[in-house]
Formats: C-alpha cells, structure tokens, sequence
C-alpha cells in the first residue's frame, strides 16, 4: 500500500469513528431522552405565556388558538409583544383572541436599545409585564401545541426542580432546503451530548435550549436578570440557559414532540437568512467553526466518497462511515418527533452529505455577513 493509500485510509477510518461514536450517541438519546407527555391533575399556580411577534400575522392566529385549548392550567394568562409589525399582526392577533379575557396585546413601536437584539428587547418587556407570576413561558409564533403541552411542560419544570425546561418542539420541514437543513437542528446535540447526562450537570458547555418554547421558574429568570444577562446575544436561548447553569441552577432539555412542533421557515430565502444571522456565533466564532466544520467534512464527505470510489477495505470502511451517519440521522430524528422516521426523513438522511454541504455553506455565508456589519434580521440590523 502506497503512503496516499495508507493516508486516504487513515483518514476514512477516523471520520467513519466519528460518525459511528454520533450513531451510538443517537442511540443512548432515542433511548434515554424524556418525553413530554400529557399529565392527570390540574396545574393550580400563575402561569403566563409570553409571545414576541414581529411580521407575525399569517402565524400567530394559529398559536392563540392553540392556547384558548390548552386544558389542565387553572391560572393560565396570555402576553403578546406586537414588536414593531407592519403586517397587520396586531389585527389578526386582536380578531383571534375575542373576547378571551386571558390575552393582552401590547405594542412597541421603539427599537432596541445599543447592545440589545431584537428579541431580547421583546423578550425583557414581556417579562416586565408579567411580574409577579410563578412560572414563564416563552413562545415563537411558529409554534404549534397539542391541549396539554403547556400543563405537560409546567409539569416537568416543577418534576425536576429545573431554573428552566426546554421542551424541544418537532421541527417540521417541506420543501428540499428546509428537509437538507431542518433535522441538523435536533440531530447537532442528539447526535453529540448524552442528553441525560447533560441535564444532570451544571456544565454550561453541556447546555442545548431552543428558544422557539422556553419554561422557566420565574423566580430563577429575575435572579439572574432575565433577558437583560443576554442582551446582546443572537442565540439568547443557549445563552441564557449558561447564565443560569453558571449561577448553579440546573437546565433541562425534553423532547417535545408531538405535544409541540414548529415549522421555522417557510422558504429557502427565509431559512438562509435565519441561519445567516446566527451561526457566525457558533463554536466560539472563525476558529472553532473551522473545526468543527473539518471534522464534519471529515467524518461525513469521505466516507461516503470512499464507499463510491474505493475498492476494498477502503470501500468496506467508508459504507461503515456513511451508514453510520444515516443511522445517528434516524435516530436524532425519530427522538424529536416520538414515531418512527417516515420516507422523507429517510431520503433526507441518505442525503446528509448534502445536508453537511448546506450547513457549511451558510456558516461560511454568515461569517462573511458578519465581518461585513450586514446581518439583518426581520429588518432590523444585528
């Protein structure tokens, strides 16, 4: 065997051990990950739902409805945050909310302030609004529940004496882009972090959150701050669970699904400048981003291109490698929704080379946006 040989081989067999360590890992997660799941009884203590919404207006409806439905909340009170639309959010949010006495609407027509994001902004005024309560649920307007999702999360928060739970909703996903892109959101920790292990620890390196449905204490929320801690934080979701973890108060992450699902983007313009706007901030920035993005290429392009191009041992390490990558995918995937994988989540995890090419594409595209000073978010510069 010639040194190239040896080196090609070398290197296949590295990236098929990582992806075979992430298909183990999948697996510890599909089996060990809890479960949202409804729950008998009546939650009695003060909840409030906080909503941000800006451009809302096709989406919103949809979630005010589902929670009129929710049941097992006695004390269930309803923020909304029309953030400064100019769709008619605060119509369609007025029209679908009636004469349901649980719901404020309030407005904001002011921009952050310096150091502030967006969302953080929203999310601190909502919380200014609803002092006092005993439990706080952030929620996207994107998001969709089941009645008892919110009783089921209140549920858990209080089960495992958590500063915050993350019920960690459904992704959904229907065209091509969102179907390459979309799973990597749940298969990223599923098929890295030993979630029950994780959520045993106070490590903040060990924290997952997803912003899209937050529960926290809220007396563990004001403690540190609450949002004001992560202000100028484009990922405030994780941000914030390390603030708590490094306060010494514990973060857990559920797997929602399908109590709770969500369908982030719409279009494949949409998702590129969702993910533009935040992933420079991921793995620390440049560096750890080019890591993280070799090792990927590594374990997830040469394998497969061995399992087409090689001969032999090579070939036979490489289908090891690419399998193994398509199983951890199943396997993320069928932890965050509950039911087994269906044909296109199928199809899409034999396509995870390509996912990987996507991934890396629009880190590439958000590091340039970011030195550049033109990252933008629902009009708004970050």
């Amino acid at each position: 065997m010639t040194r190239a040989a040896r080196a090609a081989t070398t290197g296949v067999a590295f990236g098929s051990a990582v992806a075979a360590l992430g298909a183990v890992t999948a697996l510890a997660n599909r089996v060990g990950v809890r479960r949202l799941r409804p729950v008998d009884g009546v939650i009695t203590e003060p909840v409030t739902v906080l909503i941000p919404a800006r451009d809302e207006a096709d989406r919103l409806p949809a979630l005010i409805a589902d929670l009129r439905a929710q049941q097992g909340i006695s004390d269930l009170g309803v923020v909304i945050l029309d953030d400064g639309s100019t769709d008619g959010t605060e119509a369609a949010a007025l029209a679908a909310i009636g004469d349901d006495d649980r719901f404020f609407l309030s407005r904001n027509d002011i921009d952050p302030a310096p150091g502030w994001t967006g969302k953080t902004a929203a999310c601190a005024r909502l919380a200014a609004l609803a002092s006092g309560d005993d439990v706080l649920i952030f929620l996207d307007a994107d998001v969709r529940l089941a009645p008892h999702a919110l009783a089921a999360a209140v549920h858990e928060l209080r089960r495992t004496g958590a500063a915050l739970v993350c019920p960690w909703p459904r992704q959904l996903a229907a065209s091509p882009a969102e179907h390459l892109v979309q799973p990597l959101l749940g298969w990223s920790w599923a098929a890295t972090l030993p979630v029950a292990l994780a959520n045993r620890t106070r490590q903040p390196s060990m924290s997952v959150a997803c912003g899209q449905f937050l529960v926290f204490d809220a007396a563990a929320y004001r403690a540190i701050g609450g949002h004001a801690a992560v202000a100028g934080n484009v990922t405030e979701d994780l941000a914030i669970a390390r603030v708590l973890r490094r306060a010494g108060r514990p973060t857990v992450l559920v797997a929602a699904g399908p109590l709770a699902e969500t369908r982030m983007y719409r279009t494949t313009s949409e998702l590129t400048e969702g993910y533009t706007r935040w992933l420079w901030s991921a793995y620390g920035g440049r560096a750890g981003s080019l890591a993280v993005g070799s090792i990927a290429a590594l374990a997830f392009w040469t394998p497969p291109l061995a399992a087409l191009c090689g001969r032999g041992r090579l070939r036979r390490i490489g289908l090891l490698g690419y399998g193994a990558a398509v199983t951890s995918r199943l396997l993320a995937r069928s932890t965050e929704t509950g039911a087994r994988p269906g044909p296109a989540d199928a199809l899409a995890a034999l396509a995870h080379p390509l996912s990987i090419a996507a991934y890396l594409t629009l880190s590439a595209r958000s590091h340039r946006a970011h030195r550049a000073a033109a990252l933008r978010w629902k009009g708004r510069p970050l």
